[in-house]
């Protein structure tokens, strides 16, 4: 099928079925769908829309977002995971302000800030600046590997660079934005990876994955691989005023910039830690392992519950270590898994009162 029949078919379809109310399409510019692009990246978008609502209304702006304080922007990501993602925002909107809070005009310089990669630039510059600019985000690449039935893992470099090409001849010099959008919806919407709903796609006469039965095969997965597992116990300590000691983790690597609880590989080095922090402790209470998956490793960890028998006569270094009151928790920037596991046990009044 000729990329200009492509065109015409895909559009009809979307000026009748496109999503058009999403919160992102309103008010376009390219914060808002910068902003959208880095949150949909990992995050399905049902579970987005909430996210980027309470996001817009306490960062309405890229200027605001420069201005307010890491910890902060961390705390209204706190759920949605990938949390480099959120680093890079407050980075890239520091940069971007200083511009005259005017974002780049090419992809090639767009590509340059945090956390912005070729297909964010091309989407940013299509949808806010209606240019002519390929995208290659999941939905994209689903539709295309099935459509020219493109086999290999498309994560690969080789693959990558081939569906980029395609993009490209598919990609129109008028109603960019709507490209844009439509090749997403369908995708999203039709094209989906398990049970799509070829019956009613709008290029089904074209697709070669349809033609040749290989829907369900194509896209190619990634090669599997055996995750390795790391063992952790988190300890859950209080004082004598039933404060939590919550440390902040360093500004990279996982959960990073979050504050959480203090981590040990294995009992004898949490036995170090307090002999070093002059901490003295009853018998901690373990609870049942627990498993949270990250991209690359399983994390396994027990958490340990224990009380602090000698007072705290010093005053700790609060960039990196405070004890806090557990209503005081609820409002800081968490890893998921550390924020349920302090809900299930100490905030549950408090989520109740305030929904």
């Amino acid at each position: 099928m000729p990329p200009e029949q492509f065109q015409k078919q895909l559009f009809a379809w979307f000026d009748i079925h496109g999503r058009k109310d999403l919160p992102w399409q309103q008010d376009i510019n390219p914060y808002r769908v910068w902003l959208s692009e880095v949150m949909l990246q990992q995050t399905q978008v049902a579970s987005a829309i909430a996210y980027f609502n309470r996001f817009v209304t306490r960062f309405p702006t890229v200027q605001a977002l420069a201005e307010a304080e890491l910890d902060e922007v961390l705390q209204h990501w706190a759920g949605l995971g990938y949390y480099a993602r959120a680093r890079n925002l407050h980075k890239t909107a520091q940069i971007v302000a200083d511009n005259d809070s005017e974002f780049p005009q090419t992809v090639e310089e767009l590509s340059t800030l945090p956390g912005i990669g070729r297909s964010t630039a091309g989407a940013i510059l299509s949808i806010a600046c209606d240019q002519s600019q390929p995208i290659l985000d999941g939905n994209v690449k689903r539709v295309l590997t099935r459509f020219h039935a493109v086999h290999g893992w498309p994560g690969d470099n080789r693959v990558a660079e081939q569906l980029w090409i395609i993009s490209d001849q598919y990609t129109p010099q008028s109603r960019c934005g709507d490209y844009t959008q439509a090749m997403m919806d369908l995708g999203a919407t039709l094209c989906t990876r398990s049970k799509p709903r070829c019956e009613v796609c709008p290029v089904i006469d074209g697709c070669q994955a349809h033609k040749f039965d290989l829907i369900n095969q194509l896209p190619e997965p990634k090669p599997r691989k055996t995750l390795p597992v790391k063992q952790l116990f988190f300890l859950v300590l209080q004082d004598n005023q039933e404060r939590i000691l919550l440390e902040r983790r360093p500004p990279t690597g996982i959960w990073g910039g979050l504050w959480s609880l203090p981590e040990f590989t294995d009992y004898q080095q949490l036995q170090d830690w307090c002999l070093q922090q002059g901490y003295q402790l009853n018998e901690p209470n373990a609870l049942p392992n627990q498993r949270h998956s990250f991209s690359h490793y399983h994390l396994d960890y027990t958490p340990l519950f224990a009380k602090l028998q000698n007072p705290i006569n010093y005053v700790m270094e609060a960039n990196c270590a405070v004890w806090y009151k557990p209503s005081d928790v609820y409002s800081l920037g968490l890893p998921a898994p550390i924020k349920r596991l302090l809900q299930q046990h100490y905030l549950e009044d408090h989520y109740d009162q305030n929904g």
